[in-house]
């Protein structure tokens, strides 16, 4: 396979919600059996860019099933197969030697042009053709498709005449190879360019070095860390965030390269056959003019005043560019070689461009050098590369949509499809970043430019732009310029939901949210007609007016019915302006406009989810009792305040759980009637009652219903204190009491403690614990799938109440979808629906309390056991969202938090929390105070702001910037003149004080959490906060570009930030992340198989996913990265270290490039890369990779953190294992000490720590130390597991030997003592620790257990696995003692929670 680098889709995202969860077993069992069934599979091995480097490894396995994620007709269920044999051809080129190249039938001819344009002996070519005996080869041909083209084939590149649009494409890549090296793009963030630093740490490439090194490794180790990586530091330096690159002391070839200013060429020398004219000032100074002609570059005789086009004597007539500067200059021919040979040299991860931009939010000081492609893009105002797309500027509407339609029956349709849907996006999100960055920086022309500036709208490129602000009072209602602010993100989500279900001939706009300089711009792809049409004749479904005219539209209705189901949207009816009924599928404000193209556009999609109540006050309406018990409602600045998508799917799969337990509970009443033995009930089990404003419903009992509030219409009490009715069932299961109320949860025993409930997600042994909850499953599922007829009228009525009281819509079936108009101002309801309406209200009532008593404490929970890890505030609201909780919850967080008994536990929960919220107050002032600077004072304006939030200096003064255009008397006069000077200058009046004031005020008023501090100082002592992480969390989130040095925010004598400082403010950017489907269920069933032990599956149909993967997302991506993190994984539990060390060089490499160089899963990243690397003997390498996450780590987030303590028993270890025993045992008594805080004192963790620094206190011969740390971890594990378990043994074996070594050196010692120093000593073993005992120890804490199993133990392994699903699946299972559920565990080969 072709690899290539230049070509790959350019452009990955920073949304972080396309994590996969690792832990995650997805329900496709079924179709997994089927794809492992057909193992003679499909793989699209297209232009995959599969591994740039080694040679194409793709394995032919895995295999696809029609459609089987839509349950598209059976006919379609075909496997398709395609050939993916790839042959190697012979390239001659003019030149080098002909050279091999191995390609794959399915390439086109151009990715051959792109190998030749990297390659380093061809590098400099790029107008040539490829000829197959003498014929030119069609460049869009598949290889597969050419005549005669087979193995051993051999292609000639043949040099092309010039045209002008070729000229410039090679100049451009002259400059590009040129600037290969320079990291100035990555800094500047332009053209899907970001920093990679580990090559710095490993030396170049891992994959070399490993087979260099083996063997001389422990004699040259250095191991002391920096001062600042050591335990108990308080010194946080921000210069090594980027360490200096060796490989970026640029290697100069030329002086200047420009476009000369005679330019273009007159009529007459066009004639001749001139281009274009270049100008170039060599490195020994010689300055030179150079004609790009038809037949090549030579030189002329024009200079900078006087215009010669006759070529010069000699004229050095050469095809590429290179050529010709080779010839003139020697420094040119030396210096172009060597940087070519490193280019070539880099891992090509460290060079291939994103697919989204990524911002570094620190750059060191990059001088400025001339670079004429840059100013020539700058001028040309480039829409778009206008010189290599035909017809100018992309109709980017078209190309969205157009992607949409294409066929996606089979595999290979649907690689395509999703593929070009993903360069598209990218491309348009690049575009309209740069359009959003211009319109606001007053590049663009309004096209209404006579309005007020806040309502101009804008045309650029074929996008729509308008800015975040209420125009003409059209959020007035519903809280003016906040809601206009808010409603662009709404819509985004609305988009996002749309785009995912993907029904056929229902379109969304392209739409992406850009926040830069203090502006949220809107950018939207343009439906064609919109532009001609008043607004009024083109809305065909919806409402203009929040709902005062609506109107709507029968083919809408059936396109709006099929995404009902998967978006849990209620089809309702509304009154218009006449008072007559309309039906909808959304909410009034989705408007559906037939474009010119005659297609089905849906647009305005900021209410696709419901309102969220708790931060809606209405009049007239009460919350459930758990919402107001916390205070709810609360005022929000404005009323678009919606549900999160993550939050209706869990609310759902709650109800379902309930549903069924409620159905099962009915049938065993059943039961226990017909067999007479209701009476005979147990006294302490739980009774059921259904308690139920409206009569239909179950048997009512008053009586049990001991809660004291009147829980509204459909909500299951299944009480515990109550004394059993006679109807009563017993829920035979004591383990599960469960007091519910309003849907919510709440299991008794835990309610008194923690207040959580039962997560929904727990369902498994829920299912187990209740009888004839089989039986409720297969009575819904006849029910869902039969007409009903023969089923008892009993079983019907069971379902039937079971469906009442969760609110279902369907009596039959389980069915819960919301209705997105309930209480929107000005929406009015037909009367015949009131009864309905009063339903959908105590709904999202109990949606409501449902994300307050459920999904926070279980968010909390989460952390508490480590299932959740936050370590920054990005990864902190990523939690937050994939259980569907807002931001704006942050503080009844906070507060939940800091009610919890183990609030200890928690502390770094909290921190984050606190810094989260803090800086996210910080932002909105940031926003509204950019707004009113001009664009002179930007860089004053910033760092004057950065002082006050974090500089402890009392009276920061802004520097207001100098006129530097006006003589200085003059400045003075004209000073005089304008009193005040406008509002340009307002900004520079704010002092820290009143920064802090407000920044109190703002999470008092937005986040309802009292703020204790009214400075920075007093924030960072009474929250142990840390200076430097609330600085980066500022400048990621406000965008801001600072210079790496060292600040010193604690000075009381001068401010830390001055104006230079600030180099440049980036957009933040929001879109859709359009997703590889085929490639994330082949992922999920991979991992879903390695966690049933079936780990050779499981690696086949990831590498299947990885294959996948990057056909679509092209070779840098999110889900990519997560893909090689487990095939790396896979590798190593599966023996070849190697392997898995180049896997997870690339997964580090895609972190540092995707998701940023300090991103909390770069961090893990370079842990597990260091446990490789250790284990393949690189360990100074691996030392240096631990030393820079632990670096990272103290930036991010601080020492007091749970996932320190994993750090530093790596680093411990690895100290150990070269012994350094003092240093090992500073890392290690600090992991003792933070897991003890964060996991319980007798925690297994803290047992195992124990052993870890008992071990060294061994090999430092001091005895008593290590014995007293081995009897507390002998303690811990007699207690937590018993005298029996393996564990205890051990420990108690190693407490023997210790007591034996200790035993024997106060022998020797006595012995010294009493003779002296003709003592007869007998010789002590001390043991340096192998190797591979240091290696088990890391294994062991990093989640990885290896066992050693014959073939008998693994059948029978397996066995026991596929048992326990069948079960499972029946839903029969019985409850699996704890412990051996334990056993289990720990048998399987898997990474624990560290997979994540």
């Amino acid at each position: 396979m072709v690899s290539k680098t230049d070509d790959i889709p350019a452009t990955v995202p920073t949304s972080k919600t396309d994590h996969t969860e690792e832990g995650e077993t997805p329900d496709s069992r079924e179709t997994l059996k089927e794809l492992l069934k057909d193992s003679c599979a499909c793989v699209m091995n297209g232009d995959g860019a599969h591994d740039q480097t080694e040679e194409a490894d793709s394995k032919p396995d895995g295999g696809d099933q029609g459609d089987t994620d839509q349950g598209e007709d059976a006919n379609e269920q075909e496997v398709i197969v395609i050939q993916d044999t790839g042959f190697i051809v012979k390239i001659q080129a003019p030149g080098p030697e002909p050279f091999d190249l191995q390609v794959s039938p399915q390439e086109m001819v151009q990715e051959i042009h792109q190998v030749l344009m990297d390659r380093e002996d061809t590098c400099h070519r790029t107008c040539f053709s490829l000829q197959l005996d003498g014929n030119v080869l069609d460049n869009f041909a598949e290889l597969k498709s050419i005549e005669g083209l087979q193995e051993g084939s051999l292609l000639k590149v043949v040099e092309e005449p010039y045209t002008v649009r070729e000229a410039r494409i090679h100049v451009r890549h002259i400059r590009d190879l040129l600037k290969s090296l320079d990291p100035s793009d990555a800094y500047n963030g332009v053209d899907c360019n970001s920093l990679s630093f580990l090559s710095v740490f490993t030396d170049g490439d891992l994959g070399e070095s490993g087979k260099r090194k083996k063997g001389s490794e422990l004699e040259q180790i250095d191991c002391t860390p920096p001062e600042h990586i050591l335990p108990g530091s308080k010194d946080r330096p921000l210069m090594p965030l980027q360490p200096q690159n060796r490989d970026w002391k640029p290697l100069q070839c030329l002086k200047v390269l420009t476009m000369s200013g005679w330019n273009p060429p007159p009529g007459n020398r066009k004639m001749h056959g001139d281009l274009m004219y270049l100008y170039m000032v060599t490195v020994e100074e010689r300055h030179i003019s150079v004609t790009a002609s038809t037949r090549g570059f030579y030189l002329n005789q024009s200079t900078t005043y006087t215009f010669n086009p006759k070529p010069a004597s000699p004229s050095f007539l050469s095809h590429s560019l290179v050529e010709l500067l080779s010839q003139i200059s020697p420094a040119f021919k030396r210096n172009f070689t060597a940087l070519q040979r490193k280019r070539v040299q880099r891992h090509p991860f460290e060079r291939i461009a994103t697919p989204f931009q990524v911002y570094s939010w620190t750059a060191p000081q990059v001088d400025h050098a001339m670079d004429c492609v840059r100013a020539e893009d700058a001028y040309t105002s480039r829409l778009g590369y206008e010189e290599h797309i035909p017809g100018q500027t992309r109709d980017w509407n078209e190309e969205l949509q157009t992607t949409r339609e294409l066929a996606r029956k089979n595999l290979p349709e649907r690689l395509l499809r999703e593929r070009a849907i993903f360069k598209v996006h990218s491309d348009f999100a690049a575009a309209a970043t740069r359009g959003a960055m211009a319109v606001i920086d007053g590049n663009v022309m309004a096209i209404n430019p006579g309005e007020d500036t806040r309502m101009q709208m804008f045309i650029w490129n074929n996008i729509f732009f308008s800015l975040g602000f209420d125009v003409r009072d059209h959020y007035r209602e519903l809280g003016g310029d906040a809601a206009a602010h808010t409603a662009p993100t709404n819509d985004l989500n609305g988009v996002r939901a749309y785009g995912t279900v993907d029904v056929e001939g229902l379109y969304t706009l392209g739409t992406v949210v850009v926040d830069y300089r203090g502006y949220r711009v809107t950018a939207q792809s343009i439906i064609p007609g919109i532009l001609e049409r008043e607004q009024e004749q083109s809305v065909v479904y919806g409402s203009i007016d929040f709902g005062k005219t609506v109107v709507s539209h029968p083919k809408y209705l059936e396109l709006l019915g099929k995404t009902s189901r998967p978006l849990k949207v209620l089809r309702h009816s509304v009154l218009n302006e006449k008072d007559q009924p309309v039906e909808l599928c959304s909410s009034v404000e989705c408007k559906g406009i037939m474009g010119n193209d005659g297609r089905h556009y849906i647009l305005d999609l900021l209410r696709t989810f419901p309102p969220d109540l708790n931060f809606l006050p209405v009049e007239g309406e009460e919350l459930s009792p758990e919402s107001r018990r916390l205070g709810f409602p609360h005022q929000h600045r404005h009323r678009l305040a919606c549900l999160r998508q993550e939050l209706i799917e869990a609310f759902v799969e709650h109800r379902y759980l309930l549903f069924m337990k409620m159905a099962a509970l009915q049938l065993m009443q059943h039961k226990a009637k017909k067999e007479g033995k209701a009476e005979t009930v147990s006294e302490g089990s739980p009774a059921l009652a259904i308690q139920n404003s409206s009569p239909a419903t179950a048997p009512q009992e008053p009586s049990s219903a001991t809660a004291p509030q009147e829980s509204g219409p459909a909500s299951a009490l299944l009480e515990t204190t109550s004394p059993p009715a006679p109807e009563a069932a017993a829920q035979k299961d004591a383990a599960l009491p469960l007091a519910t109320t309003n849907g919510s949860l709440v299991p008794a025993a835990m309610a008194t403690e923690n207040g959580e409930c039962e997560s929904p997600f727990e369902g498994k042994e829920a299912e187990e614990s209740i009888p004839c909850l089989a039986q409720a499953k297969e009575l819904a599922q006849s029910l869902a799938t039969e007409d009903g007829s023969g089923i008892d009228p009993h079983s019907r009525e069971v379902v039937l109440n079971a469906c009442r009281a969760v609110g279902s819509i369907s009596l039959t079936s389980f069915d819960i979808r919301f209705n997105p108009d309930i209480f929107s101002p000005g929406v009015r309801f037909p009367d015949d629906s009131v009864e309905e309406i009063v339903k959908q209200k105590q709904l999202l009532k109990d949606t409501a309390a449902f994300l307050v008593s459920c999904q926070i404490p279980s968010l909390v929970k989460d952390c508490l056991d480590h299932s959740a890890l936050p370590m920054d505030g990005a990864t902190l609201t990523e939690a937050l969202h994939q259980r569907g909780i807002n931001v704006r919850y942050l503080g009844n967080v906070l507060d939940f938090v800091d009610k919890t008994p183990a609030r200890a536990q928690l502390d770094h929960l909290y921190k984050i929390g606190i810094g989260e919220l803090i800086t996210r107050c910080a932002k909105h002032i940031f926003k509204t105070y950019l707004q009113g600077v001009e664009l002179s004072a930007l860089s004053a304006a910033v760092s004057h702001f950065l002082n006050c939030f974090l500089s402890s200096f009392t009276d920061a003064v802004a520097h207001l910037p100098a006129d530097e255009l006006l003589s200085r008397r003059k400045n003075r006069r004209r000073r005089n003149r304008v009193p005040g000077g406008g509002d340009n200058t307002a900004w520079a009046s704010l002092t820290p004080g009143e920064l802090w004031k407000n920044i109190a005020s703002e999470a008092q008023s937005y986040y309802h959490y009292t703020l204790q501090c009214e400075s920075v100082d007093q924030a960072v002592e009474r929250y142990v906060l840390q200076k430097i992480t609330l600085l980066r969390e500022i400048s990621i989130k406000a965008g801001i570009q600072i210079l790496v040095k060292e600040y010193n925010m604690d000075s009381r004598h001068k401010p830390a930030f001055t104006e230079e400082d600030i180099l440049n403010i980036f957009p933040v950017v929001k879109h859709v992340n359009p997703k590889a489907s085929d490639a994330f269920h082949f992922f999920q069933s991979g991992q879903a198989k390695v966690q049933q032990g079936f780990l050779k599956e499981g690696c086949e149909l990831i590498s299947e996913a990885l294959n996948l993967f990057n056909n679509v997302y092209g070779a840098m991506h999110v889900e990519i990265c997560a893909c090689l993190r487990l095939l790396a994984r896979l590798n190593y539990i599966m023996g070849d270290h190697q392997e898995a060390l180049s896997n997870q060089q690339k997964a580090v490499l895609m972190s540092e490039r995707v998701l940023g160089i300090e991103h909390p899963n770069t961090i893990q990243e370079y842990m597990h890369l260091a446990l490789y690397c250790f284990a393949n003997g690189l360990l100074s390498t691996a030392l240096r990779l631990l030393y820079r996450a632990r670096y990272l780590m103290l930036l991010v987030s601080g020492e007091d953190h749970p996932e320190m303590a994993l750090l530093d028993s790596n680093i411990g270890l690895v100290l150990h294992g070269v012994m350094e025993y003092d240093l090992s045992l500073r890392f290690l008594e600090n992991a003792l000490t933070i897991s003890s805080k964060y996991h319980g004192s007798r925690s297994l963790k803290v047992a195992l720590s124990h052993h870890l620094v008992a071990r060294v206190y061994e090999s430092k011969a001091e005895f008593r130390s290590a014995l007293q740390h081995e009897k507390e971890g002998y303690t811990i594990y007699k207690n937590q597991v018993g005298e029996g378990h393996e564990k205890t043994k051990e420990s108690s074996e190693y407490l023997k030997h210790l007591t034996q070594q200790a035993v024997a050196l106060q022998r020797t010692m006595n012995e010294i003592y009493k003779n002296g120093s003709n003592a007869s000593i007998m010789p002590l073993k001390f043991t340096a620790p192998s190797m591979a005992s240091v290696l088990e120890q890391l294994n062991i804490i990093n989640g990885i257990i290896f066992i050693p199993l014959s073939q008998k133990d693994l059948e029978t392994l397996k066995a026991e696995v596929q048992r326990r699903q069948q079960l499972q699946e029946s839903g029969k299972s019985e409850e699996q003692p704890e412990d051996s559920r334990l056993e289990l565990d720990d048998k399987l080969p898997r990474g624990h929670n560290r997979m994540n």
